[in-house]
């Protein structure tokens, strides 16, 4: 898989370097815990699937970053320099989301040393304590997908029909006529808040959370499926309610994350149609996009940036190729992929 130089190229002792200029790591903007967390990810679905000790060695290198980053409270640094200072006290509530999610994925996979997931334990027993006092929708959305993993805990279980609730209430309150979310805007992440949904779903079997999760990942669909092609919410403007939707830029976080969440839908429906919405989602990645070029360098295996009004972004960060890179592991185990990997 050529897209896995590039991932140990953009990788140095410390974690996964935050951006790049056009190919090359932009050493002053140092790292983030939102990537290393993402890299932990894939780098499990890389050992899973091969169980080379190259992929193990990048799960030591993420996981102790996360380590390093986590506070007392449960919550994590997220920005840290070139020189491994970080930049904040405190990250995101989408960054706590993100590291439960890659704890928790992490932590539930058979292939991983039984040590290792103590190590993902230890964290994830500090951030359980954080997880009532979330304010962020997708923050509680990851956690659920993160939690999701973790069912063999009664307290997990609580936790995620608390946080499951939540975003139905919010989706109650902003549902009206022909809009189907969970706020007044479309904006980044949007496919999150269905895949939890549908992932709590699987455990509590409640039906308004599949009711929920159809309506709001139909509407997504309606708005990011109209032609032959998927074309996400642009992120200059994003999709205000009662308003067009920006046309631009394109990122691969989305194609991923939509990839993700209608792989979750055909699981439960079993209609192909939804599989092959997540294929649409992929072949995002390698031409079949509004401006009909490959996102994926043919010397590299990088993932370029997204699609802007004049064509690609040509810089090439972690966020993207790793978003590349967990759609790729996934959409394989239902297709094969016959393009450049």
């Amino acid at each position: 898989m050529l897209f896995t130089n590039y991932l140990f190229a953009i990788t140095d002792d410390v974690g996964i370097f935050q951006h790049s200029i056009y190919g090359i790591p932009d050493l002053s903007e140092g790292y983030t815990t939102d990537d290393n967390c993402r890299a932990l990810i894939l780098a499990v679905m890389l050992f899973e699937g091969s169980k080379k000790q190259k992929y193990l060695k990048l799960i030591y290198k993420y996981l102790a970053f996360m380590l390093y980053a986590q506070n007392n409270n449960g919550k994590f640094k997220n920005f840290m320099s070139f020189n491994r200072e970080f930049l904040d006290g405190e990250g995101s509530e989408d960054c706590f989301g993100r590291c439960v999610w890659a704890l928790g994925r992490t932590s539930s996979s058979s292939s991983i040393p039984e040590n290792i997931k103590r190590s993902c334990c230890h964290m994830i027993n500090k951030a359980l304590d954080y997880l009532p006092k979330l304010n962020s929708p997708r923050a509680k959305a990851y956690s659920i997908v993160g939690l999701s993993y973790l069912t063999e805990r009664p307290e997990v279980i609580n936790h995620i029909k608390n946080l499951s609730m939540s975003l139905v209430e919010l989706y109650t309150q902003f549902k009206d006529g022909d809009w189907h979310w969970f706020e007044d805007s479309m904006t980044y992440g949007n496919a999150i808040f269905p895949w939890s949904l549908f992932k709590s779903y699987n455990i509590l079997k409640l039906d308004v959370l599949l009711q929920t999760a159809k309506e709001s990942m139909d509407f997504l669909g309606q708005n990011t499926l109209r032609k032959d092609f998927f074309k996400p919410i642009g992120c200059n403007g994003w999709f205000m309610k009662g308003k067009e939707s920006a046309v631009y830029d394109e990122q691969p976080i989305e194609a991923c994350e939509t990839l993700l969440s209608y792989l979750e839908y055909y699981e439960i429906t079993k209609d192909k149609k939804y599989l092959k919405n997540a294929e649409r989602c992929f072949k995002w990645y390698t031409g079949q996009n509004s401006k009909g070029v490959s996102l994926i360098d043919r010397d590299t295996g990088a993932c370029y940036d997204g699609l802007n009004e004049k064509g690609l972004n040509l810089n090439q960060g972690s966020e993207s190729l790793v978003s590349y890179g967990i759609a790729f592991m996934e959409i394989s185990k239902y297709k094969k992929i016959k393009t450049l990997q």
